[in-house]
Protein backbone atom coordinates (compact mmCIF):
# COMPACT_ATOMS: atom_id res chain seq x y z
CA UNK A 1 0.00 0.00 0.00
CA UNK A 2 1.64 3.79 -0.50
CA UNK A 3 2.66 5.47 2.61
CA UNK A 4 1.03 8.48 4.05
CA UNK A 5 -2.83 9.58 4.16
CA UNK A 6 -5.65 6.91 2.83
CA UNK A 7 -7.55 9.00 0.16
CA UNK A 8 -11.00 8.83 0.22
CA UNK A 9 -13.55 10.35 -2.68
CA UNK A 10 -15.94 12.44 -0.51
CA UNK A 11 -17.75 14.12 -3.68
CA UNK A 12 -18.57 13.75 -7.39
CA UNK A 13 -20.46 15.78 -10.12
CA UNK A 14 -21.74 14.41 -13.62
CA UNK A 15 -22.43 15.83 -16.70
CA UNK A 16 -23.65 13.38 -19.81
CA UNK A 17 -26.41 13.56 -22.43
CA UNK A 18 -27.25 10.55 -19.74
CA UNK A 19 -28.26 12.95 -16.85
CA UNK A 20 -26.57 15.52 -15.08
CA UNK A 21 -26.89 13.23 -11.38
CA UNK A 22 -25.56 10.83 -10.09
CA UNK A 23 -28.82 9.04 -9.80
CA UNK A 24 -29.76 9.63 -13.18
CA UNK A 25 -26.49 9.16 -14.33
CA UNK A 26 -25.85 5.56 -13.08
CA UNK A 27 -30.31 4.48 -13.47
CA UNK A 28 -28.96 5.09 -16.99
CA UNK A 29 -25.92 3.34 -17.42
CA UNK A 30 -27.62 0.20 -15.85
CA UNK A 31 -30.26 0.59 -18.10
CA UNK A 32 -28.07 0.17 -21.17
CA UNK A 33 -29.12 3.48 -22.81
CA UNK A 34 -27.25 5.12 -25.51
CA UNK A 35 -26.30 8.72 -25.17
CA UNK A 36 -25.24 8.83 -28.34
CA UNK A 37 -27.09 11.07 -31.56
CA UNK A 38 -26.07 12.72 -33.99
CA UNK A 39 -24.13 16.28 -34.02
CA UNK A 40 -26.63 19.22 -33.63
CA UNK A 41 -25.21 22.68 -33.46
CA UNK A 42 -21.59 21.52 -34.11
CA UNK A 43 -21.30 22.03 -38.42
CA UNK A 44 -20.75 18.35 -39.53
CA UNK A 45 -21.55 19.21 -42.77
CA UNK A 46 -17.95 18.64 -44.45
CA UNK A 47 -17.07 16.11 -41.92
CA UNK A 48 -17.27 12.23 -42.72
CA UNK A 49 -18.23 11.27 -39.03
CA UNK A 50 -21.84 12.87 -37.87
CA UNK A 51 -21.87 10.63 -34.89
CA UNK A 52 -21.64 12.05 -31.12
CA UNK A 53 -22.69 12.28 -27.66
CA UNK A 54 -23.85 15.78 -27.58
CA UNK A 55 -24.09 18.36 -25.07
CA UNK A 56 -24.53 21.55 -26.81
CA UNK A 57 -27.87 21.70 -25.76
CA UNK A 58 -27.74 21.72 -22.41
CA UNK A 59 -29.49 23.96 -20.48
CA UNK A 60 -26.68 25.93 -18.55
CA UNK A 61 -29.23 28.82 -16.88
CA UNK A 62 -31.78 26.18 -15.14
CA UNK A 63 -28.48 24.24 -13.63
CA UNK A 64 -27.17 27.85 -12.25
CA UNK A 65 -31.10 28.56 -10.73
CA UNK A 66 -30.96 24.87 -9.33
CA UNK A 67 -28.56 26.03 -6.88
CA UNK A 68 -30.03 29.22 -5.55
CA UNK A 69 -31.03 28.44 -2.21
CA UNK A 70 -28.39 25.28 -1.83
CA UNK A 71 -24.78 27.01 -1.81
CA UNK A 72 -23.75 30.38 -0.71
CA UNK A 73 -24.97 33.46 -1.75
CA UNK A 74 -22.00 35.13 -2.33
CA UNK A 75 -21.11 31.76 -4.24
CA UNK A 76 -24.34 31.69 -6.08
CA UNK A 77 -23.41 35.46 -7.08
CA UNK A 78 -20.43 34.59 -8.54
CA UNK A 79 -21.45 31.44 -10.40
CA UNK A 80 -23.87 33.63 -12.18
CA UNK A 81 -21.42 36.39 -12.91
CA UNK A 82 -18.69 34.22 -14.38
CA UNK A 83 -20.85 31.70 -16.31
CA UNK A 84 -22.67 34.55 -18.53
CA UNK A 85 -19.66 35.85 -19.73
CA UNK A 86 -17.35 32.58 -19.74
CA UNK A 87 -16.89 30.32 -22.96
CA UNK A 88 -19.66 26.73 -23.47
CA UNK A 89 -16.86 24.15 -21.69
CA UNK A 90 -15.96 26.96 -19.08
CA UNK A 91 -19.21 27.38 -17.86
CA UNK A 92 -19.36 23.66 -17.72
CA UNK A 93 -16.67 23.29 -15.70
CA UNK A 94 -18.00 25.99 -12.96
CA UNK A 95 -21.42 23.89 -12.44
CA UNK A 96 -19.72 20.63 -12.13
CA UNK A 97 -17.25 22.14 -9.47
CA UNK A 98 -20.00 23.79 -7.53
CA UNK A 99 -22.10 20.33 -7.76
CA UNK A 100 -18.97 18.28 -6.80
CA UNK A 101 -17.72 20.84 -3.23
CA UNK A 102 -21.97 20.80 -3.04
CA UNK A 103 -22.29 16.81 -3.10
CA UNK A 104 -18.71 16.97 -0.50
CA UNK A 105 -20.61 19.07 1.92
CA UNK A 106 -18.43 21.14 1.93
CA UNK A 107 -20.00 24.61 1.89
CA UNK A 108 -21.37 23.06 5.27
CA UNK A 109 -17.64 23.13 6.88
CA UNK A 110 -16.80 26.25 8.68
CA UNK A 111 -13.07 27.40 8.83
CA UNK A 112 -11.83 25.71 5.65
CA UNK A 113 -8.30 27.03 4.72
CA UNK A 114 -8.79 27.77 0.89
CA UNK A 115 -5.21 28.53 0.63
CA UNK A 116 -4.78 24.45 1.79
CA UNK A 117 -7.43 23.29 -1.38
CA UNK A 118 -6.02 22.13 -4.64
CA UNK A 119 -7.96 22.45 -8.31
CA UNK A 120 -6.74 20.11 -11.20
CA UNK A 121 -8.34 20.72 -14.29
CA UNK A 122 -7.93 17.46 -16.97
CA UNK A 123 -7.09 18.09 -19.95
CA UNK A 124 -5.77 20.53 -23.49
CA UNK A 125 -6.91 22.60 -25.67
CA UNK A 126 -10.34 21.88 -24.55
CA UNK A 127 -12.21 24.89 -25.50
CA UNK A 128 -11.18 23.79 -29.33
CA UNK A 129 -14.81 24.70 -30.68
CA UNK A 130 -14.91 28.50 -28.90
CA UNK A 131 -11.28 29.06 -30.85
CA UNK A 132 -12.67 27.92 -34.25
CA UNK A 133 -15.91 30.38 -34.62
CA UNK A 134 -13.29 32.99 -33.28
CA UNK A 135 -10.98 31.90 -36.13
CA UNK A 136 -13.93 32.13 -38.69
CA UNK A 137 -15.03 35.57 -37.05
CA UNK A 138 -12.22 36.95 -37.65
CA UNK A 139 -11.53 35.91 -41.51
CA UNK A 140 -15.51 37.83 -41.81
CA UNK A 141 -14.34 40.82 -39.75
CA UNK A 142 -11.62 40.29 -36.94
CA UNK A 143 -13.40 43.30 -34.50
CA UNK A 144 -15.94 41.56 -34.03
CA UNK A 145 -14.24 38.29 -32.35
CA UNK A 146 -14.60 38.32 -28.62
CA UNK A 147 -11.86 40.72 -27.10
CA UNK A 148 -11.17 38.10 -24.41
CA UNK A 149 -9.98 35.35 -26.46
CA UNK A 150 -6.93 35.59 -25.16
CA UNK A 151 -7.75 35.09 -21.78
CA UNK A 152 -10.59 32.80 -22.08
CA UNK A 153 -9.07 30.59 -25.09
CA UNK A 154 -6.57 29.36 -22.74
CA UNK A 155 -7.33 26.01 -20.75
CA UNK A 156 -5.70 28.07 -17.65
CA UNK A 157 -9.33 29.76 -17.70
CA UNK A 158 -10.97 26.56 -16.98
CA UNK A 159 -8.93 26.37 -13.39
CA UNK A 160 -9.10 30.46 -12.96
CA UNK A 161 -12.74 30.25 -12.92
CA UNK A 162 -13.56 27.14 -10.67
CA UNK A 163 -10.63 28.93 -8.40
CA UNK A 164 -12.55 32.04 -8.58
CA UNK A 165 -16.17 30.46 -8.09
CA UNK A 166 -14.88 28.67 -5.27
CA UNK A 167 -12.38 30.52 -3.24
CA UNK A 168 -9.70 28.44 -3.84
CA UNK A 169 -6.09 29.68 -2.94
CA UNK A 170 -4.30 26.65 -3.03
CA UNK A 171 -2.41 25.43 -6.05
CA UNK A 172 -4.60 25.28 -9.39
CA UNK A 173 -3.50 24.27 -12.64
CA UNK A 174 -4.25 21.99 -15.51
CA UNK A 175 -2.70 18.55 -17.05
CA UNK A 176 -2.59 17.12 -20.47
CA UNK A 177 -2.46 13.38 -20.61
CA UNK A 178 -4.89 13.18 -23.83
CA UNK A 179 -7.47 10.22 -23.04
CA UNK A 180 -5.64 9.51 -19.93
CA UNK A 181 -5.75 13.10 -18.19
CA UNK A 182 -8.17 12.91 -15.90
CA UNK A 183 -5.99 10.11 -13.92
CA UNK A 184 -3.01 12.25 -14.54
CA UNK A 185 -4.64 14.62 -12.61
CA UNK A 186 -6.64 12.25 -9.76
CA UNK A 187 -2.50 11.09 -9.29
CA UNK A 188 -2.04 14.84 -8.71
CA UNK A 189 -4.56 14.88 -6.42
CA UNK A 190 -3.17 12.46 -4.42
CA UNK A 191 0.44 14.42 -4.51
CA UNK A 192 -1.26 17.87 -3.45
CA UNK A 193 -2.87 15.72 -0.41
CA UNK A 194 0.07 13.33 1.11
CA UNK A 195 2.89 15.56 0.03
CA UNK A 196 2.12 19.62 -0.50
CA UNK A 197 0.06 20.03 2.81
CA UNK A 198 -3.20 20.61 0.90
CA UNK A 199 -6.89 18.99 3.12
CA UNK A 200 -8.76 19.07 -0.54
CA UNK A 201 -8.32 18.74 -3.94
CA UNK A 202 -10.25 18.38 -7.04
CA UNK A 203 -10.27 16.88 -10.37
CA UNK A 204 -12.38 18.70 -13.08
CA UNK A 205 -12.43 16.65 -15.95
CA UNK A 206 -13.55 19.43 -18.04
CA UNK A 207 -15.95 18.51 -21.32
CA UNK A 208 -14.08 18.74 -24.51
CA UNK A 209 -15.43 21.39 -26.92
CA UNK A 210 -14.60 19.77 -30.06
CA UNK A 211 -14.77 21.67 -33.63
CA UNK A 212 -15.26 20.21 -36.80
CA UNK A 213 -12.19 20.07 -37.80
CA UNK A 214 -10.29 17.71 -35.18
CA UNK A 215 -13.52 15.68 -35.92
CA UNK A 216 -12.57 15.40 -39.49
CA UNK A 217 -9.11 14.85 -38.47
CA UNK A 218 -10.22 12.12 -36.13
CA UNK A 219 -11.94 10.44 -39.13
CA UNK A 220 -8.85 11.09 -41.66
CA UNK A 221 -6.72 9.48 -39.37
CA UNK A 222 -9.29 6.54 -38.73
CA UNK A 223 -9.71 7.01 -34.96
CA UNK A 224 -13.48 7.30 -35.09
CA UNK A 225 -16.27 5.72 -36.66
CA UNK A 226 -17.66 7.14 -40.04
CA UNK A 227 -18.28 4.05 -42.72
CA UNK A 228 -20.99 2.67 -40.70
CA UNK A 229 -23.10 4.40 -38.23
CA UNK A 230 -24.14 8.01 -39.49
CA UNK A 231 -27.58 6.99 -39.93
CA UNK A 232 -27.88 5.00 -36.81
CA UNK A 233 -25.23 6.61 -34.12
CA UNK A 234 -26.42 4.74 -31.13
CA UNK A 235 -24.86 1.87 -32.23
CA UNK A 236 -21.81 3.43 -33.09
CA UNK A 237 -19.71 2.74 -30.08
CA UNK A 238 -19.60 -1.12 -30.02
CA UNK A 239 -16.15 -1.93 -27.53
CA UNK A 240 -15.05 -5.96 -27.85
CA UNK A 241 -17.67 -6.42 -31.37
CA UNK A 242 -15.89 -7.28 -34.95
CA UNK A 243 -17.94 -4.68 -36.40
CA UNK A 244 -16.20 -1.53 -34.26
CA UNK A 245 -14.42 0.61 -36.25
CA UNK A 246 -13.35 3.69 -34.03
CA UNK A 247 -14.43 5.36 -31.12
CA UNK A 248 -17.17 8.47 -30.80
CA UNK A 249 -16.16 11.66 -29.55
CA UNK A 250 -18.37 12.75 -27.06
CA UNK A 251 -19.71 15.41 -24.81
CA UNK A 252 -18.96 14.81 -20.54
CA UNK A 253 -17.43 15.99 -17.72
CA UNK A 254 -17.21 14.83 -13.80
CA UNK A 255 -15.54 16.26 -10.87
CA UNK A 256 -14.42 14.30 -8.22
CA UNK A 257 -13.56 15.78 -4.36
CA UNK A 258 -10.59 14.15 -2.62
CA UNK A 259 -9.52 14.12 0.88
CA UNK A 260 -7.70 12.44 3.54
CA UNK A 261 -10.03 9.31 4.47
CA UNK A 262 -9.63 9.53 8.66
CA UNK A 263 -10.68 13.47 7.95
CA UNK A 264 -13.93 12.51 6.51
CA UNK A 265 -14.74 9.71 8.81
CA UNK A 266 -14.12 13.03 11.69
CA UNK A 267 -15.89 15.22 9.63
CA UNK A 268 -18.83 12.45 9.13
CA UNK A 269 -18.53 12.63 4.70
CA UNK A 270 -19.80 10.72 2.79
CA UNK A 271 -17.24 8.21 1.69
CA UNK A 272 -18.07 6.84 -1.72
CA UNK A 273 -14.66 4.99 -2.35
CA UNK A 274 -11.01 5.13 -1.59
CA UNK A 275 -8.12 5.63 -3.98
CA UNK A 276 -5.37 3.05 -3.46
CA UNK A 277 -3.23 4.61 -6.13
CA UNK A 278 -2.64 5.83 -9.71
CA UNK A 279 0.35 4.68 -11.83
CA UNK A 280 1.37 6.23 -15.31
CA UNK A 281 3.84 5.19 -17.67
CA UNK A 282 4.50 5.60 -21.62
CA UNK A 283 5.01 3.48 -24.96
CA UNK A 284 7.98 5.68 -26.21
CA UNK A 285 6.08 6.03 -29.19
CA UNK A 286 3.84 8.97 -29.96
CA UNK A 287 1.43 7.43 -32.56
CA UNK A 288 -2.38 6.03 -31.39
CA UNK A 289 -0.76 2.32 -31.40
CA UNK A 290 -1.94 0.84 -28.02
CA UNK A 291 1.16 -1.04 -26.39
CA UNK A 292 0.17 -4.65 -24.73
CA UNK A 293 3.96 -4.75 -22.89
CA UNK A 294 2.87 -0.82 -21.42
CA UNK A 295 -0.06 -1.19 -20.90
CA UNK A 296 0.33 -4.61 -18.81
CA UNK A 297 3.66 -3.72 -17.03
CA UNK A 298 1.64 -0.34 -15.65
CA UNK A 299 -0.77 -2.64 -14.71
CA UNK A 300 1.50 -5.12 -12.72
CA UNK A 301 3.08 -2.41 -11.14
CA UNK A 302 0.08 -0.64 -9.90
CA UNK A 303 -0.47 -4.07 -8.30
CA UNK A 304 2.43 -4.13 -6.73
CA UNK A 305 2.01 -0.81 -5.63
CA UNK A 306 -0.95 -1.71 -3.88
CA UNK A 307 0.20 -4.71 -2.47
CA UNK A 308 -2.62 -6.69 -4.49
CA UNK A 309 -2.53 -10.31 -5.50
CA UNK A 310 -4.19 -10.56 -8.99
CA UNK A 311 -6.75 -12.00 -7.42
CA UNK A 312 -7.86 -9.29 -5.21
CA UNK A 313 -9.61 -7.11 -8.28
CA UNK A 314 -12.88 -8.26 -8.92
CA UNK A 315 -13.90 -5.40 -11.63
CA UNK A 316 -12.12 -3.54 -14.25
CA UNK A 317 -13.66 -0.66 -15.90
CA UNK A 318 -12.09 -0.86 -19.31
CA UNK A 319 -10.61 1.91 -21.51
CA UNK A 320 -12.65 0.14 -24.07
CA UNK A 321 -12.63 2.62 -26.91
CA UNK A 322 -14.16 0.43 -29.99
CA UNK A 323 -11.57 0.88 -31.95
CA UNK A 324 -10.07 -2.59 -33.73
CA UNK A 325 -6.68 -2.76 -32.35
CA UNK A 326 -6.93 -0.51 -29.16
CA UNK A 327 -9.52 -3.41 -27.32
CA UNK A 328 -7.67 -6.28 -28.62
CA UNK A 329 -4.52 -4.45 -26.94
CA UNK A 330 -6.20 -4.50 -24.12
CA UNK A 331 -7.70 -7.71 -23.62
CA UNK A 332 -4.68 -8.78 -23.76
CA UNK A 333 -2.75 -6.83 -21.56
CA UNK A 334 -5.21 -8.31 -19.32
CA UNK A 335 -4.67 -11.38 -20.02
CA UNK A 336 -0.93 -11.35 -19.14
CA UNK A 337 -1.27 -9.51 -16.16
CA UNK A 338 -4.11 -11.83 -14.61
CA UNK A 339 -3.76 -15.18 -16.21
CA UNK A 340 -6.12 -17.60 -15.14
CA UNK A 341 -7.93 -14.78 -13.21
CA UNK A 342 -8.76 -12.91 -15.86
CA UNK A 343 -11.80 -15.19 -16.40
CA UNK A 344 -13.45 -14.77 -13.16
CA UNK A 345 -13.07 -10.79 -13.59
CA UNK A 346 -15.83 -8.73 -14.22
CA UNK A 347 -14.94 -5.94 -17.29
CA UNK A 348 -17.07 -3.35 -18.81
CA UNK A 349 -17.40 -0.64 -21.16
CA UNK A 350 -18.78 2.56 -20.44
CA UNK A 351 -18.12 4.43 -23.79
CA UNK A 352 -20.37 1.71 -25.51
CA UNK A 353 -23.06 4.18 -23.87
CA UNK A 354 -21.18 7.42 -23.56
CA UNK A 355 -19.24 7.41 -26.21
CA UNK A 356 -15.50 8.82 -26.07
CA UNK A 357 -15.22 11.74 -23.54
CA UNK A 358 -11.42 11.77 -24.17
CA UNK A 359 -9.87 14.03 -21.65
CA UNK A 360 -12.25 13.74 -19.30
CA UNK A 361 -13.08 9.53 -19.48
CA UNK A 362 -11.04 8.27 -16.69
CA UNK A 363 -12.80 10.86 -14.78
CA UNK A 364 -16.31 10.15 -16.08
CA UNK A 365 -15.67 6.67 -16.04
CA UNK A 366 -14.63 6.53 -12.36
CA UNK A 367 -17.39 8.13 -11.48
CA UNK A 368 -19.41 5.63 -13.32
CA UNK A 369 -17.74 2.54 -11.67
CA UNK A 370 -17.68 3.98 -8.12
CA UNK A 371 -21.78 4.38 -8.49
CA UNK A 372 -21.73 0.85 -9.76
CA UNK A 373 -19.53 -0.48 -6.97
CA UNK A 374 -21.79 1.19 -4.28
CA UNK A 375 -25.11 0.14 -5.85
CA UNK A 376 -23.63 -3.55 -6.36
CA UNK A 377 -24.85 -3.68 -10.10
CA UNK A 378 -22.70 -3.41 -13.05
CA UNK A 379 -23.98 -1.56 -16.21
CA UNK A 380 -24.18 -3.80 -19.39
CA UNK A 381 -21.57 -3.40 -22.78
CA UNK A 382 -23.97 -2.59 -25.27
CA UNK A 383 -23.77 -2.96 -29.09
CA UNK A 384 -22.20 -6.57 -29.01
CA UNK A 385 -24.25 -8.27 -31.63
CA UNK A 386 -20.53 -10.62 -32.57
CA UNK A 387 -18.04 -10.32 -30.20
CA UNK A 388 -14.52 -10.31 -31.22
CA UNK A 389 -13.40 -14.34 -30.75
CA UNK A 390 -10.50 -13.11 -29.24
CA UNK A 391 -12.08 -10.92 -26.55
CA UNK A 392 -13.36 -14.13 -24.33
CA UNK A 393 -13.42 -12.18 -21.05
CA UNK A 394 -16.94 -11.42 -19.25
CA UNK A 395 -17.32 -8.16 -20.84
CA UNK A 396 -20.63 -7.47 -19.04
CA UNK A 397 -22.76 -8.30 -22.68
CA UNK A 398 -25.72 -7.00 -23.32
CA UNK A 399 -26.94 -7.14 -19.88
CA UNK A 400 -26.50 -5.59 -15.57
CA UNK A 401 -24.84 -7.98 -13.99
CA UNK A 402 -25.27 -7.96 -10.02
CA UNK A 403 -21.78 -8.23 -8.61
CA UNK A 404 -20.11 -7.23 -5.04
CA UNK A 405 -16.84 -5.25 -5.69
CA UNK A 406 -14.20 -4.57 -3.42
CA UNK A 407 -11.37 -3.55 -5.78
CA UNK A 408 -12.00 -2.40 -9.25
CA UNK A 409 -9.25 -1.24 -11.41
CA UNK A 410 -9.52 1.41 -13.96
CA UNK A 411 -7.63 1.66 -17.12
CA UNK A 412 -7.07 4.48 -19.28
CA UNK A 413 -4.82 4.89 -22.53
CA UNK A 414 -4.47 8.18 -24.12
CA UNK A 415 -2.54 9.12 -27.78
CA UNK A 416 1.00 9.60 -27.30
CA UNK A 417 1.46 6.71 -25.46
CA UNK A 418 0.36 7.95 -22.48
CA UNK A 419 -1.20 4.84 -20.00
CA UNK A 420 -2.52 5.89 -16.58
CA UNK A 421 -4.40 3.06 -14.52
CA UNK A 422 -5.73 3.47 -10.73
CA UNK A 423 -7.28 0.99 -8.29
CA UNK A 424 -9.96 2.16 -6.29
CA UNK A 425 -11.66 0.20 -3.40
CA UNK A 426 -15.56 -0.09 -1.96
CA UNK A 427 -15.78 0.95 1.29
CA UNK A 428 -18.39 -0.83 4.03
CA UNK A 429 -21.71 0.50 4.37
CA UNK A 430 -20.74 1.96 7.40
CA UNK A 431 -17.47 3.47 6.39
CA UNK A 432 -19.77 5.07 3.39
CA UNK A 433 -21.91 7.28 5.23
CA UNK A 434 -23.81 7.15 2.25
CA UNK A 435 -27.36 7.61 3.70
CA UNK A 436 -30.55 8.59 1.64
CA UNK A 437 -27.96 8.34 -2.03
CA UNK A 438 -26.59 5.02 -0.82
CA UNK A 439 -30.27 3.53 -0.74
CA UNK A 440 -30.83 4.52 -3.91
CA UNK A 441 -28.28 3.76 -6.05
CA UNK A 442 -28.62 0.18 -4.55
CA UNK A 443 -32.24 0.77 -5.45
CA UNK A 444 -31.12 1.05 -8.84
CA UNK A 445 -29.39 -1.70 -9.00
CA UNK A 446 -32.03 -4.07 -7.61
CA UNK A 447 -34.48 -2.53 -10.56
CA UNK A 448 -32.18 -3.22 -12.96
Amino acid sequence: MSKGKRIAVTGMSINTPLGDTLPGFLDGLLAGRSALSNWKTIDVSRCYSKVGADLSEYDVAKKVASFEGKIPADVWKRLRKLVSKAPWSTKLSMLLAVDGWLDAGLFQVEGIDTTRVASIVAGHNINFNYQYQNRLQYAEEPDYMDSLLALTGLDTDHAGSVSEVLNVRGPIYTVGSACASANTALRLAIDELRYHGNDYAMVVGAVLDFSPVELHAMALMGAITFQSFNDTPQKASRPFDTKREGFVPAHGGGVMVLEDLEQAKKRGAKIYAEILAVETNSDANHLPSPSEEGQSRLMARLLKECELAPEQIDYINAHATSTPLGDLTETRSIKRVFGKHAYKLKVNATKSMLGHTCWAAPAVESIAAILQMNGGMLHPSINIENIDPEIDLDVCNGKSVEHAVRYCMKNSFGFGGINAVSIMRTPSAEEANLGALGAELRRLGRKS
